[in-house]
């Protein structure tokens, strides 16, 4: 082991589904001057794409099937247990869909990252995209933030917008939305790779300097 590979640091990524935004980190870690890497991809299913797209990098995969337990506090354990044999510097969240317990969030605290397809605090849980169309809402995106206790409610680090259109659908929204997802994600994975993103008493921190509100990638 070389010296870089001591300090170059580690990212567990969690995912649930097909692993859209994981193959987008995949990509971008691939490149020769990102500053961390990825060293294990986790998921909560079996049978989910994502794991393929890990294995075809040459990324170890791990499995907590969710199904096998009676409780949240259970998987929560397991999952936790397989995180820590990582020794993950970050740990991010990827279209990862189980609600965590509040005692596996405070042991990631500042280092764990989400995902979410909205410009929140508006548009908490699921079905966004058709909730913002319901609404008559001009504009949409998404939100990468810290995880806390409350379910999408951790300090927001950076948005993307886009615009609502009248043409447009549930599934072109989410079209358009995850294009976003897939350049925001590794923008602000390599900032908390560089050390110029952190939690500090539950303020986001931005080369030392708090953040009063998030970073916006525009719609344009």
């Amino acid at each position: 082991m070389t010296s870089q590979d001591i300090t170059t640091p580690r990212i567990v990524v969690l995912v649930s589904g097909s692993g859209t935004n994981l193959q987008a980190l995949i990509d971008a870690t691939r490149e020769r001057e990102f500053p961390g890497d990825i060293v294990a991809v986790g998921c909560n299913r079996p049978d989910a794409f994502g794991l393929e797209r890990a294995k075809q990098a040459g990324i170890e995969t791990f499995t907590v099937d969710h199904t096998r337990f009676d409780s949240r506090e259970g998987f929560d354990a397991a999952l936790r247990a397989e995180i820590v044999r990582h020794s993950p510097d970050v740990v991010v969240l990827a279209g990862f869909m189980r609600i965590l317990t509040a005692d596996f969030v405070r042991a990631f605290h500042g280092l764990m990252l989400n995902i979410h397809p909205s410009l929140l605090p508006h548009y908490t849980g699921l079905n966004t995209h058709q909730r913002v169309l319901d609404a008559g809402d001009s504009k949409h995106g998404v939100s990468i933030h810290f995880v806390t206790e409350d379910l999408d409610g951790g300090p927001v680090i950076a948005q993307a917008e886009v615009p609502v259109e009248s043409g447009d659908s549930a599934a072109s929204l989410a079209r358009k939305v995850q294009e976003k997802e897939h350049l925001l994600y590794p923008i602000v994975l390599r900032w908390f790779c560089e050390g110029r993103l952190r939690l500090v008493d539950d303020q986001v921190c931005f080369d030392g300097q708090p953040v009063p509100a998030p970073m916006v990638l525009s719609a344009d």
